[in-house]
């Protein structure tokens, strides 16, 4: 199955707007080549002294994002669509396109995948990478495939961070627009009792199946492919939403029913010139802030029905 690649080059003093657009697209497949902290940032994270002259020749005052159409849908909109809210942004770009089959999509997120701690005790590392966890440190082996969430942007470290607050061994976890599972898999192996992720994507459900897998919580997890909360039934201790402000701000309304008495909602993805707005809407529904992360330009929320 092939695939069209969508590579826009911007300044890397634009890349948190950039890749805010880009995710508007497709928020399941994105992935960004930044290269202008290669030197400070490569020991910390594959844990080397050396880097290879090729990286240090790489572009440093530019960023590449990857964006993936999948075959049904037209790269030419999703284009036209970025190009016009670069514009509006007064985001200098280039843009390009080729096809790439699926496989080799896959792979390509090997050269840009390491263990990376992202929270006091969550360690999210490659299936092909080897680490020895510090006491009370939880390994997540996650290799992200063709969807969205790896651990290393703002969005899913901040919701994860905010996971190893409010799971407890009785919580029960809804995950809503689950990309790869990652955050349904983080909070099981957090100790969660069960978890239910859901997203539009059907290749996102299979992915995050396989990762379930991969971490043998299989028997704890469920995953449908649906629009938001549309084929999800029960309530949960804790609800988590890593989508966009705008959906976010539509999946409101609905939580109640799915909210159970005292559940926490957990809602990243929001970038931070949208943070007022779904504080208004949580308000408006009756939610009280409890917790506020930020990290990169975007916003980690947590809050209790009043």
């Amino acid at each position: 199955m092939q695939y069209s690649e969508v590579k826009i080059k911007i300044p890397t003093a634009q890349i948190e707007p950039a890749s805010a657009i880009a995710n508007m697209v497709v928020p399941y497949g994105i992935y960004i080549e930044d290269y202008s902290d290669i030197e400070e940032l490569a020991p910390q994270i594959a844990h080397v002294d050396l880097i290879e002259q090729e990286l240090l020749e790489r572009d440093r005052e530019h960023a590449i994002i990857h964006v993936y159409i999948s075959p049904e849908e037209n790269p030419l909109e999703a284009i036209s669509y970025i190009s016009r809210q670069l514009d509006t942004e007064q985001i200098p770009y280039t843009i390009e396109r080729e096809q790439v089959d699926e496989q080799d999509w896959a792979n390509n997120w090997k050269k840009y995948y390491f263990p990376t701690k992202v929270g006091d005790r969550l360690v999210v590392c490659p299936s092909w990478e080897q680490y020895q966890p510090k006491p009370d440190e939880v390994v997540l082996t996650m290799d992200p495939g063709m969807a969205f969430g790896t651990g290393t942007h703002d969005t899913t470290r901040l919701c994860m961070q905010l996971l190893e607050r409010y799971i407890t061994p009785a919580a029960t976890l809804l995950d809503i627009g689950t990309g790869s599972g990652i955050l349904a898999v983080a909070a099981l192996l957090l100790g969660a009792q069960q978890a239910v992720g859901v997203d539009i994507d059907e290749v996102a459900v299979r992915v995050a199946k396989e990762n379930a897998a991969a971490n043998q919580v299989t028997g704890r997890v469920t995953f449908l492919a649906g629009d938001l909360t549309e084929k999800v039934h029960g309530q949960f201790s804790v609800i988590t939403a890593n989508i966009v402000a705008d959906v976010i701000i539509r999946l409101i309304p609905s939580l109640a029913q799915f909210l159970a008495p005292d559940g926490v909602f957990i809602a990243s993805g929001i970038i931070d010139t949208r943070e007022t707005e779904v504080l208004a809407a949580l308000e408006q529904a009756g939610y009280q802030l409890e917790q506020r992360r930020e990290s990169g330009g975007w916003v980690a929320l947590s809050a209790r029905r009043a």
